[in-house]
């Protein structure tokens, strides 16, 4: 069977891996909500020796994203689990951080609103969860093709949709997260790093 493939990912890894290293500069162990093809595990894990990266997706992705990530063979690698955020307790546990790609806006709210906090209740007080995605700012996109990805998303689902940085504030801080951070990356996306409430 063919390993799986997204050029998405294979665009998007070094810009986010640039990220990473800056900020997840200790040995520690990263939780990979919805790992998808692997791509970005791999990938991360290799550049990144001093982290354990632990992917995770839905049960039934979980064969397509094992083929990459059992040929690469890494040993800070683990073999992908099953995660469905929406049910806690969650399988893993013992993680420093959290990292996240593409998901937000495919998850209806309902299932983003579990994922932090899951996210709150795993992290421990010195750690970060990294969200990737595009993402709109007080009810307005920041480029044409987000606005287009957006519309086309909730034809598709009318649960899913480009998030809204406002509403993950609000969000995160009903679970004692902030906004620490705000990044840009290449085709109008951004990494959002949320920590720990320190008020």
């Amino acid at each position: 069977m063919q390993k799986p493939f997204s050029q998405a990912c294979e665009n998007n890894k070094d810009p986010i891996l640039s990220v990473l290293r800056d900020r997840l500069t200790k040995p520690a162990r990263v939780l990979e909500i919805g790992a998808g093809t692997g791509q970005h595990a791999e990938h991360f894990a290799a550049a990144l020796p001093h982290l354990h990266w632990v992917p995770t997706d839905m049960a039934r992705n979980i064969p397509h994203c094992r083929l990459r990530i059992e040929d690469a063979a890494l040993p800070n690698l683990d073999s992908p689990l099953a995660l469905d955020v929406t049910q806690w307790p969650w399988p893993v546990a013992g993680h420093d951080n959290v990292y996240s790609a593409n998901t937000a806006h495919i998850m209806h709210w309902p299932v983003v609103e579990a994922m932090f906090r899951g996210v709150a209740a795993s992290l421990p007080p010195e750690g970060v969860f990294l969200l990737y995605g595009p993402f709109a700012d007080n009810g307005r996109h920041t480029s044409d093709s987000n606005r287009q990805f957006d519309a086309a998303l909730r034809r598709r689902d009318p649960g899913m949709g480009v998030r809204d940085t406002s509403d993950l504030r609000r969000l995160a801080g009903k679970v004692d997260l902030r906004l620490a951070e705000d990044l840009p990356l290449p085709a109008n996306n951004r990494i959002l790093v949320f920590r720990r409430s320190t008020d």
